[in-house]
C-alpha cells in the first residue's frame, strides 16, 4: 500500500490543481464500485467534516482502489478527523487522508532548524553538548528546542560582542578589490576577535588565516614558516607592520620578502 506521505503529497497536488483549500481537502480511498452519492452520504455522517462534496475520482493501480477528492465544509484537523470510516453495512473500511497543517508547521520548523545549524556550522551533537546535566525533557522536540534556544543565545551573544565571528577577506592588494574592506577595519575586527572571543588559540589563528589571501596570506605564511609556534598576536603584528602605513601593500610585501632573504 502506498505510504501515507505519498498520499498526502498527491492530495496537495490535487488541491492545488483544483483550486481547493488544503484545509478543506479530503482524500478518501474506496473500492472501485462505490458510487459518488454513497460516498457523500457516508461521509456526511461524520460531523467534523460538515457537508461533503465529491470533486473528482481517479483509479490508483498500486492501491487497486479509487482515490476520491472531496471538499468539506469544515476546516479539517488531525485531532478531529478519523483515519478510517467503518461502514454500517460492514465491509472494508475507507481510509481518510488530510493535510495536517500542524505537521507541516513542525516540518517547516525542523527544515529551518537544519538550515540554520548548517549556516552556523553546528551539528546535533553540538546542540546536545549545550545541555550537560540538564533534566530530561518530556519529548525529543522539547529537548531540541531547549538546546537550540541555548545555541541561539550563545551565538547572538558572540555576535553582539563585536561581530568578529566571520572576518572579511583581506589580501593587501591595491586598489582594494571588490568585496574586501580597508585594512584598518579588518585589523580592528581581527584584534577584537583575538582579545575578546572565547575561541581557543588554534581556532583564532585558523580564522585569521582563512580570511587572508594574496600578499597578506604570504606574509602570514612567512611568519608561520619562521616560527611554527607563533601566536595570532604575532601574525597581526606582522600584518600591521606591513600594511598599516600609506605605502603600497605590494611594495611592502616584496620588501618583506627581500628582508627575509637577507636574514635567511
Amino acid at each position: 500500500m502506498a505510504e501515507k506521505t505519498e498520499l498526502i503529497s498527491e492530495l496537495k497536488k490535487w488541491c492545488r490543481g483544483e483550486g481547493l483549500s488544503e484545509a478543506h481537502g479530503l482524500l478518501v480511498i474506496v473500492p472501485e464500485d462505490v458510487e459518488i452519492a454513497h460516498i457523500e452520504e457516508t461521509l456526511g455522517t461524520i460531523k467534523c467534516l460538515g457537508r461533503v462534496h465529491v470533486m473528482e475520482r481517479i483509479f490508483n493501480l498500486e492501491l487497486n482502489r479509487l482515490m476520491v477528492l472531496c471538499e468539506c465544509k469544515n476546516a479539517l484537523t488531525a485531532e478531529s478527523v478519523p483515519s478510517e470510516v467503518h461502514l454500517p453495512e460492514g465491509g472494508e473500511a475507507w481510509s481518510l487522508v488530510i493535510i495536517d497543517r500542524a505537521s507541516d508547521a513542525d516540518e517547516s520548523f525542523y527544515t529551518k532548524l537544519k538550515l540554520l545549524m548548517q549556516a552556523e556550522g553546528k551539528t546535533m551533537e553540538d546542540i546536545k553538548a549545550l545541555l550537560p546535566g540538564a533534566q530530561k525533557s518530556t519529548s525529543t522536540a522539547d529537548s531540541v528546542i531547549q538546546a537550540f534556544g541555548d545555541l541561539l543565545e550563545k551565538t547572538n551573544r558572540n555576535s553582539s560582542e563585536g561581530g568578529y565571528r566571520n572576518l572579511r577577506i583581506f589580501s593587501g592588494t591595491q586598489p582594494v578589490p571588490a568585496g574586501e574592506g580597508q585594512f584598518d577595519h579588518w585589523l580592528e575586527q581581527a584584534w577584537l576577535m583575538v582579545e575578546e572571543s572565547e575561541y581557543m588559540a588554534k581556532e583564532k589563528k585558523r580564522r585569521v588565516m582563512e580570511s587572508l589571501k594574496g600578499p597578506a596570506l604570504e606574509i602570514a605564511k612567512a611568519v608561520q614558516t619562521s616560527d611554527p609556534d607563533a601566536n595570532t598576536t604575532e601574525y597581526l603584528e606582522a600584518l600591521e607592520s606591513a600594511f598599516g602605513t600609506a605605502e603600497s601593500g605590494d611594495d611592502l610585501y616584496f620588501a618583506f620578502r627581500l628582508m627575509q632573504q637577507q636574514i635567511w
